[in-house]
C-alpha cells in the first residue's frame, strides 16, 4: 500500500459504494497481476480479465467465499450489497447477481484500505478466473 492505510473505524465510516469504487479496481489488479504469471498475450489477459470481475463471475466468487467470512466481513458484504447505486444492472446480470458483486467489492475495498494483506492472499484463489 502506498498510502496510509485506514483504520477499520476510518474505512466503516466510508459508503459502501465508496469501498466497491476502490474494491472493483483491487479485483482488477489482483486478476491482472495473477494472469502476468500465465502464458498468454495481452488480449488473452485482457479478455480473461474483464470475464473475472463481471458482476456474474463476482457473484459466483461471493457465494464461494461467504462462509468463510467473520461476522465484520459479513456485515461490510451486507451493507454493499443493500447499497443502491443510481444505475441498474449492468447488462447480462440479475439485480441479484449486482448486489451481490457491489458486497464483493466492498469487501475488497475495506481489506485493502485497512491494508489486510494477509486476508486478501487468503481469498485470493476464490477471486481468480477459472484456467
Amino acid at each position: 500500500m502506498i498510502i496510509k492505510p485506514y483504520s477499520a473505524e476510518q474505512a466503516r465510516m466510508l459508503s459502501p459504494l465508496q469501498l466497491a469504487f476502490i474494491g472493483d479496481s483491487v479485483h482488477a489488479m489482483l486478476v491482472r497481476q495473477h494472469l502476468l504469471a500465465k502464458n498468454m498475450n495481452v488480449k488473452q489477459m485482457h479478455l480473461k480479465c474483464v470475464q473475472a470481475v463481471r458482476a456474474v463471475s463476482q457473484a459466483k466468487s461471493m457465494d464461494a467465499i461467504l462462509p468463510l467470512l467473520s461476522d465484520e466481513e459479513l456485515s461490510i458484504v451486507k451493507r454493499g450489497r443493500n447499497a443502491h447505486s443510481h444505475h441498474g444492472s449492468p447488462k447480462g446480470a440479475t439485480v441479484s447477481e449486482y448486489a451481490s458483486a457491489t458486497g464483493l467489492e466492498a469487501l475488497l475495498g475495506y481489506l485493502y484500505l485497512t491494508d489486510d494483506m494477509e486476508r486478501l492472499q487468503f481469498l485470493l484463489p476464490y477471486l481468480m478466473p477459472e484456467d
